[in-house]
């Protein structure tokens, strides 16, 4: 009874470990291939990490932010996410005074044709513009961040499943090997219970 016991727990840890070797492949998999996909597509934007003036010129807490990045290509997703929030969201608060895209869209929109046509109206329209280009860029980059974090943890998981399964198979096979022992002992016993001379 016992043998049979330790064949079925060690059976269902040998199941779990195979599962787990399959899930930790589709995710060592994921882990690269998101790897590649936001490099490459980072990588067509030829963007290169502020550095001297153009660093200089942004908010302490914006250069810090940057500083660790400062001259390289940006092809990873820690670099997209410091380039959006820490140097296009600078110049993007410096050049509408803090104000949201919806506001200065807002603002455009009230005025009448006249107004649109006057200099401050084309001052503003080029403002609402630049939010535009600017909150469209720093989104895409926001979006490769992302997944460049999604494919960072597939590939801790991975990593953690393939410890799992290690540890289970290990677990299993300790398992049949002690069910193999107790089926020999339970063999070497006589009916009445007593054990056979050997």
């Amino acid at each position: 009874m016992r043998a049979s016991f330790d064949k079925l727990i060690s059976a269902t840890g040998l199941l779990i470990a195979a599962v787990l070797l399959v899930a930790g492949g589709l995710l060592a998999y994921a882990y690269v291939y998101i790897g590649n996909e936001v490099e490459s597509q980072l990588s067509v934007q030829d963007i290169t990490m502020p550095e001297g003036a153009a660093l200089q010129s942004l908010p302490p807490a914006d250069q810090d932010a940057l500083k660790p990045y400062a001259g390289s290509p940006m092809d990873t997703g820690p670099e997209a996410k410091a380039y959006a929030d820490h140097y296009i969201q600078a110049h993007m608060n410096a050049a509408s005074g803090g104000k949201a895209y919806s506001e200065v869209s807002g603002a455009y929109t009230v005025m009448t044709p006249e107004q649109k046509a006057s200099p401050e109206g084309l001052q503003l329209a080029g403002l609402r513009n630049t939010l535009f280009q600017g909150n469209t860029l720093r989104g895409l980059l926001l979006y490769g961040a992302a997944f460049a974090t999604m494919g960072t943890i597939a590939g801790l998981a991975a990593i953690g499943a393939f410890v799992g399964a290690v540890i289970l198979l290990a677990l299993g096979l300790m398992g049949l090997r002690h069910a193999r022992r107790m089926e020999q002992a339970t063999a070497g016993d006589r009916p009445d219970g007593s054990l056979q001379a050997s």
